[in-house]
This record gives C-alpha cells, sequence and structure tokens, in this order.
C-alpha cells in the first residue's frame, strides 16, 4: 500500500481543521518530535497560521529518553531541541509522523516535563497504525492504517527524503 504527496497534504489538512475546531481563539503550543514530526509540524504550523491561527513553536529531541536506546547504535545521533516559550502552563500539542507502540510518545512527555508543567498535552499524528504498547491515544489523526503488528510502515517527507510518500510494507507469512 502506496499514499502519496495528495494523501499526505489531505492529512495535515485534516489535521489543521480539528485543531482548529477544538482551539479557535486559545493560545496553544506545537511541538514536532525529531525526526519527521519535526517536519509534519512545520507543515501543520503552515496550515494553521494560514487560518489566522497564533501558537507558539518549538522542535523536541527525545533522543536520550527513549528506552530502546542500547537498539539504536553506540553513538545516537543527538539533535538540538529548539523550545523558546515556557512550557510551565502551556497547552501542547506533540506531533510526530507515526503512532505505532506508544513509546515513543512516553519519551516526548518525559523530555517534555524537563521544560516545565504544561497545563496540557494532546497527540496529533499524520499517521495511527495501531499496536499499542502503552495506554497513549492520538488526539488528531490524518491517517488511520489496518497492519498487522510486524509490517513496517514507512513515511518519507520531501525536506527529508526529497518525497513526500507513505509506504507500507507487509511482513511475509
Amino acid at each position: 500500500m502506496n499514499m502519496g504527496e495528495d494523501k499526505m497534504a489531505e492529512a495535515v489538512e485534516q489535521l489543521a481543521g480539528a485543531i482548529v475546531e477544538k482551539y479557535a481563539g486559545e493560545k496553544f503550543a506545537l511541538i514536532g518530535l525529531r525526526s519527521r514530526g519535526d517536519e509534519v509540524a512545520l507543515r501543520l504550523k503552515s496550515q494553521l497560521e494560514a487560518k489566522g491561527v497564533e501558537l507558539d513553536f518549538g522542535i523536541l529531541d527525545i533522543s536520550l529518553y527513549r528506552d530502546d536506546l542500547n537498539h539504536l547504535s553506540a553513538n545516537p545521533k543527538l539533535q538540538a531541541s529548539e523550545i523558546s516559550f515556557a512550557v510551565d502552563g502551556a497547552k501542547v500539542i506533540l506531533v510526530d509522523d507515526v503512532l505505532f507502540t506508544g513509546r515513543t510518545v512516553r519519551s516526548a512527555i518525559d523530555a517534555l516535563m524537563d521544560y516545565g508543567r504544561p497545563a496540557g498535552v494532546e497527540l496529533a499524528v499524520l499517521v495511527d497504525r495501531g499496536h499499542r504498547e502503552l495506554p497513549i491515544e492520538p488526539n488528531y489523526v490524518g491517517i488511520s492504517i489496518e497492519t498487522e503488528r510486524l509490517d513496517d510502515v514507512v513515511v518519507h517527507l520531501k525536506n527529508t527524503d526529497g518525497v513526500d510518500e507513505i509506504l507500507v510494507h507487509r511482513a511475509q507469512s
């Protein structure tokens, strides 16, 4: 199963519409998770600003908060977080590309708490593929895909990969 640029743009537009509906006139912060969630968040920010929404924006690197750090590599690539607003008391929407087990989101919440105590945290994902290991559910979903646990869902983004597409590689039986 492959989805291209049109489907991805439609998904980001759907996310923006749902957020505008909930936060009409309210201030909130959008924080993209490195890597790829940050690019989705930038697209979402553009859509929201085009609709006249004012928001704080940041990018969060969760590398050192992951519970699978020892599986990533001996020297994980650390990138800077960019949060220039007060997290204390803010309504925060975390943005990621794919929601699978929920472990990345758990790591993101841990990392976010080092910046302060937000008034609330919500989750927006481009793709929800199911199969949670933790009790984490998104508030905003662009695309829901039914997958088998061992399937592989890959999101390619134009700024990072040169193309916008969502690929689902089915596991071999």
